[in-house]
């Protein structure tokens, strides 16, 4: 009889719009501060998986800019790359070797005749994106094994086979192409024989093995200046604000479409923060309005609730039939609003991953973990504020 008596009290003193009122801005609080969380989670996702790790954005090649300062002093100190490799943003720093040697290749074929002066570099081969069990020499090799970048063979094939009449050339028939490979040294003129093994995306040079380039700049190097002009670094977030700055700030420069992202990142970073600082303000608010409510519904009811105390009723009873009233209505709000993101992130992944961007198609733990903890606060808000006008009314 009590808590049917309560409850037709507190029916007649909510008043329904107050209600509907009260748990539309908890509801939009809510959405707004897991939607943050979500999206923060996403963003970690798309910037960090594996499966959305580009091979070839992730490896930078970096040099120093070319201005009227540093014209012809462009190498890089030991200093310099020492300093490079404690970054935080570098996971690998890769020393490029050029050829300290004039080389010119030429076709063996007269059908495919051609000559062009070229230039070796060599790289750790972990920083190499070509797979072959072609790519090894030494002192009894045949011939040189040769990384060749996919631009060449572009230049070639829609520039000068297009200008001089030439047939345009496939990557396989490149490949099984012998080239003559003539290294103008102090002992004369040595000839070797080339092999291209692969075409490279990732480094915008020739590339021959490392031991290779250590032999043959031992054997036929005019250049005594060995320090390296450029490195390649392996980097998670080729994007990331710290990194161009850090380039920036030391007067280095790589490819700009790699890095390009760095200005979309800050703009993301900023939405973000702001989702997160939009949400927390409503929550605030939010929980505001939800103790006004729960004040003015007590308050309204106050000469019945004194009344039923004086009667023998205790405050422990009423408080908690006054919870089981207000706190349910909390559960019900989350529960749905966890709901609705995952229907909006399973949606999300379905549309990205038609631009061949992944996302895990459910909500992540941290999402639905902060709705718990955000429903325990929740409840010691609702416990409190019962507890205290129940108190005031005695």
């Amino acid at each position: 009889m009590l808590n049917l008596l309560l409850k037709k009290l507190i029916k007649a003193s909510s008043g329904r719009t107050k209600f509907v009122l009260a748990i539309f801005g908890m509801s939009v609080a809510l959405l707004l501060i897991l939607s943050a969380v979500q999206l923060q989670t996403n963003y970690n996702d798309l910037l960090h998986s594996k499966t959305n790790q580009d091979s070839i954005a992730n490896f930078l090649v970096i040099n120093k800019k070319v201005s009227d300062k540093t014209v012809g002093a462009t190498s890089l100190s030991n200093a310099e790359i020492e300093d490079l490799k404690k970054q935080p943003f570098v996971d690998a720093v890769g020393i490029l070797t050029p050829s300290r040697f004039k080389v010119g290749a030429q076709s063996v074929s007269d059908k495919i005749p051609f000559y062009s002066d070229i230039f070796f570099e060599s790289v750790p081969d972990e920083f190499i994106d070509v797979q072959s069990t072609d790519w090894k020499w030494d002192g009894t090799s045949n011939f040189i094994p040769m990384i060749v970048p996919n631009m060449f063979l572009d230049m070639y094939n829609f520039g000068f086979a297009t200008s001089q009449d030439l047939p345009q050339l496939t990557q396989d028939l490149v490949k099984n192409l012998p080239i003559e490979i003539r290294i103008k040294s102090p002992l004369g003129r040595q000839i070797f024989y080339g092999k291209v093994v692969g075409f490279s995306d990732r480094i915008s040079s020739v590339l021959v093995p490392q031991p290779f380039m250590d032999w043959a700049n031992k054997q036929f190097g005019e250049n005594e200046n060995t320090a390296p002009s450029r490195v390649v670094i392996r980097t998670k977030d080729p994007g990331n604000p710290a990194l161009v700055s850090y380039l920036n700030e030391h007067a280095l420069a790589t490819d700009a479409d790699k890095t390009r992202f760095s200005k979309y990142r800050q703009v993301v970073d900023i939405v973000v923060n702001i989702s997160w600082i939009t949400g927390a303000t409503m929550l605030l608010f939010a929980l505001l309005i939800f103790t006004l409510f729960i004040q003015l519904t007590i308050a309204s009811c106050k000469e019945e609730i004194t009344l039923l105390i004086t009667l023998g009723a205790a405050p422990k009873q009423l408080q908690q039939f006054l919870m089981k009233q207000f706190f349910p209505a909390n559960i019900i709000i989350v529960t749905i609003v966890l709901i609705v993101l995952a229907i909006l992130q399973f949606s999300l992944k379905s549309f990205l991953q038609t631009q061949h961007i992944y996302l895990n198609p459910v909500i992540s733990y941290t999402t639905i973990i902060a709705g718990f903890l955000i429903l325990i606060v929740l409840w010691l808000v609702n416990r409190m504020s019962i507890k205290k006008y129940i108190n005031l009314t005695q």
